[in-house]
């Protein structure tokens, strides 16, 4: 079952605060009186028995500790910035699996955590923005592609060639290289990399040379208020080229640092990977 997150943050924020709060306004009142009715009832109070009216339960105590902790947390990640772990090799060879990646979360406009509705427009995606969003058929599951389209674009995807607007989209050939052995094939398959250029962001991609799915090519026209998605390893990303396009209400924030690389718990962190995301 997947876990969402975000409104478990906001129930235990929620929560926490509601019973700081009926501390404040109901149950320290009454500790007070109890100690001042206690300290009129006997001559010589016993100092004990007063630190056992005036002690909060557990609950309390823990509410009020961790709620402004947990207030924090809520608006730094909900309006700011928000960690995320690269899970796939979808955006290879711009993020590896295992990247810990800084997700700005204000620069397409502020949003209601949980619901994501826009409250505060600010930027829109634009085309070579790497993205992260909601899944459209499951929104509590994060994905990370590259904007490719915006509303009236017109997308086509044909022999590994991305076209946008009618245009092929500039590339120029880097290298070619091998990956690990694959058993299935029996070979280390061979894949290029090139640099591409979408809008003003030019980007590294990759392309097998074993791997040809049709499935993949198409044409498309983005629809209002949607945004069409690729990953840069393009023979090995589950995208808009499968599944359609992100509705803008799924979008979660832009991709912008990536400040650790830590792959599996049995690794050592590394910071070979810092720096801007292309």
């Amino acid at each position: 079952m997947d876990l969402n997150f975000p409104l478990i943050l906001v129930v235990a924020v929620f929560a926490t605060g509601l019973i700081a709060l009926f501390d404040r306004l109901v149950l320290a009142p009454r500790r007070k009186q109890a100690v001042s009715s206690y300290r009129q009832s006997v001559e010589t109070p016993d100092e004990m028995t007063v630190e056992d009216l005036e002690r909060e339960s557990a609950v309390v105590e823990t509410s009020k500790s961790i709620f402004p902790v947990l207030l924090l947390v809520l608006v730094l990640r909900s309006f700011l910035y928000e960690p995320f772990q690269i899970p796939s090799g979808s955006m290879l060879p711009t993020l590896e699996v295992g990247d810990f990646i800084l997700v700005n979360k204000y620069t397409y406009g502020l949003r209601l955590p949980v619901v994501g509705t826009k409250v505060v427009a600010v930027n829109d995606p634009k085309p070579g923005d790497v993205m992260v969003f909601k899944e459209p058929a499951n929104p509590n599951i994060n994905f990370i592609k590259r904007v490719i389209g915006v509303p009236g674009d017109k997308i086509a995807y044909r022999n590994k060639i991305l076209y946008i607007n009618g245009k092929p989209v500039p590339e120029s050939f880097v290298g070619e290289l091998k990956d690990d052995y694959d058993p299935r094939m029996g070979v280390r398959p061979p894949y290029r990399v090139y640099d591409e250029t979408i809008g003003d962001v030019t980007h590294e991609i990759r392309k097998d040379l074993l791997l040809m799915d049709r499935r993949a090519e198409g044409e498309w026209t983005v629809p209002e208020g949607q945004y069409f998605v690729m990953g840069d390893n393009r023979d090995r990303s589950n995208d808009s080229r499968f599944w359609g396009f992100v509705p803008d209400s799924h979008v979660v924030g832009k991709a912008v640092y990536i400040w650790m690389h830590w792959p599996s718990w049995t690794d050592i962190p590394n910071f070979r990977n810092n720096g801007a995301v292309q």
